[in-house]
């Protein structure tokens, strides 16, 4: 059991090392929640279907926006403001920075712990491969909180080969290991060399009998999108038909699986995007080609998952496994041009983006809004915004030994909140009120280890979640959810939907339940205060105006428009 102790009694509590599971936490980055084939998708990911045979799949589990706050919130068991990362550090301005506010300070605070702080204190070995995003420097490094062995890139993405091209100018790419400096070998792809340095690290110990605690951290299928070309290959023509037809078949696959309700059809649409019948031929070919990369990034990333579970299943560890598989926000609709420093075009039209170059080496290429939302069908929007496009994730648990609800669907609501308590509870460690001297902050999720072994179908009821990041605002109660959307996304007021017969937000539902509206408004400020949200006044309610206005329209953004019953 989970108690509130401070760190020595934690370390005198520890259980004995013998028989404790080792815990091995899969993130993909920006993974649309209908990609992987058992959730509906038709790209080829066998590994995570065999995972999601042999665990429990999540129909429902929550997430944060965007990366980093989804990380912190992981790692912590905190809500983001909490954390740390109330605010992405690429998208700071100056007026926030001037009131230092540590909610806001971009890298994990000191009032959380993580887990490898935790499970390193109580006899594991803790091993990091792939994306951190919560902060560099002295201190910030993944290598300074807990994590015994690492091999990272402690920003946000860029480049998947070694010429560390950064996602735009202002940012950079710097890789470390065990938080000194590296250079990533003339031969480096991010997915191939992470799992490499993962599987290392497990093989160096494994003599010494300890458990592991192990966090692979891909920066797949982040854009830009790069993949192997025999992989690439494998794709030629499959995504032919379109992302308006992808957005049906996913839709199709969902009710298929009984995850959305037969009988829905409706999308909400968004102004800045076209009918792929509308498209040249051109275009279709080099959105299609794109989506192919994105295929080929998804297929690599499942075979080199596959190369763990195989390691770990001929060293005898695989079934005293925890395995936890799950993406860090849904997928990314956003293109090259909006981060910050690409506006002008400059560094993107130094990129090699000629039709047979994309997604190989020096280009620049994105999935766009219209393959992002077909990877979130039938849910609203995507990656950055708090619509259930944003904030649902695929999320697969298999426990270590005999698995009583092997292949099966749990629809209830989880939060990435929950994680934590579900690692701490199974391994046997205490979570203290006070860490290195400072105040911790409570846990705010719950353990969801009576789901996972068949003891209940849901740890929340009657329980809310709140949500913030650049101004967008939510809270979940049950199947209520109310909505708080810039212009033109929506009204720029709250809104109210019914989660349980419009999954997909379409329907504003407050003039029904204006009493329902309420009380969740009036949870929604409470949890604001609770977690010392800041109000941003406009500021990125403005920007993202500007950005959705006729005159920065960009041919490869794409939603599906508003009333599409294809």
């Amino acid at each position: 059991m989970i108690c509130s102790c401070n760190q020595s009694e934690s370390k005198k509590e520890s259980k004995p090392i013998s028989g404790r599971p080792n815990v091995l936490l899969i993130v993909a980055d920006d993974l649309g929640f209908s990609d992987i084939a058992s959730f509906g998708g038709n790209i080829q990911t066998p590994v995570l279907d065999q995972l999601a045979r042999q665990g429990l799949s999540f129909s429902n589990f929550h997430v944060q926006p965007t990366c980093s706050p989804s990380r912190s919130s992981l790692l912590t068991g905190n809500d983001n403001h909490v954390a740390g990362l109330g605010i992405m550090h690429e998208a700071d301005y100056p007026a926030l920075q001037a009131q230092n506010l540590p909610g806001y300070s971009g890298h994990l605070s000191e009032q959380v712990v993580t887990i490898p702080e935790l499970l390193r204190a109580d006899g594991y070995h803790t091993y990091m491969t792939g994306k951190w995003h919560l902060g560099e420097g002295k201190g910030q490094d993944p290598h300074d909180r807990g994590f015994e062995e690492t091999f990272i890139l402690g920003t946000g993405g860029g480049s998947h080969w070694n010429d560390k091209k950064a996602l735009a100018p202002p940012q950079h790419m710097e890789y470390t290991r065990n938080g000194q400096l590296a250079d990533p070998p003339p031969d480096f792809y991010s997915t191939k060399n992470y799992t490499d340095s993962l599987l290392q690290f497990i093989d160096r110990d494994k003599s010494d009998k300890k458990p592991f605690f192990a966090y692979l951290s891909y920066t797949a299928v982040h854009d830009p999108l790069h993949a192997p070309k025999e992989y690439i290959g494998k794709y030629k023509g499959k995504f032919d038909m379109g992302w308006d037809s992808l957005w049906s078949m996913r839709l199709n696959n969902l009710k298929a699986l009984g995850i959305v309700p037969r009988d829905l059809t409706k999308s909400v649409g968004n102004p800045m995007v076209p009918k792929w019948a509308s498209l040249s031929k051109e275009q279709k070919e080099e959105f299609a080609r794109d989506m192919e990369v994105y295929a080929a990034m998804l297929d690599y990333m499942d075979m080199s998952i596959g190369r763990v579970f195989e390691y770990l299943k001929k060293q005898g560890m695989y079934d005293n496994t925890l395995i936890i598989f799950m993406s860090d926000n849904g997928a990314n609709g956003q293109i090259a041009s909006f981060y910050p420093g690409n506006e002008d075009g400059k560094y993107l039209a130094s990129f090699n983006n000629s039709h047979d170059n994309r997604g190989l080496q020096n280009s620049y290429v994105e999935t766009g809004a219209g393959w992002a939302q077909a990877s979130s069908s039938p849910f609203r929007l995507f990656k950055t915004y708090t619509t259930e496009g944003g904030i649902k994730s695929p999320l697969i648990i298999k426990l270590p030994g005999e698995n009583k609800n092997a292949g099966q669907w749990n629809k209830s609501f989880v939060h990435v909140t929950d994680l934590m308590p579900t690692i701490l509870e199974l391994t046997g460690t205490s979570y203290p009120k006070q860490y290195n001297g400072k105040n911790i902050h409570d846990l705010i999720g719950k353990s969801i280890l009576p789901v996972l072994d068949g003891r209940t179908t849901s740890v929340h009821s009657n329980e809310g979640m709140g949500w913030e990041l650049f101004e967008m605002k939510a809270y979940i109660k049950d199947n209520w959810k109310i909505l708080r959307m810039p212009r033109p996304f929506a009204t720029g007021q709250w809104e109210l939907f019914n989660l349980e017969k419009d999954p997909g937000e379409t329907t504003d539902v407050s003039t029904q339940f204006p009493q329902v509206k309420q009380e969740l408004i009036e949870a929604w400020n409470d949890y604001a205060k609770i977690n010392t949200v800041y109000d941003h006044r406009g500021h990125y309610d403005s920007i993202y105006i500007k950005a959705a206005s006729p005159s920065k329209k960009k041919e490869n953004v794409a939603i599906i428009p508003e009333g599409d019953d294809d």
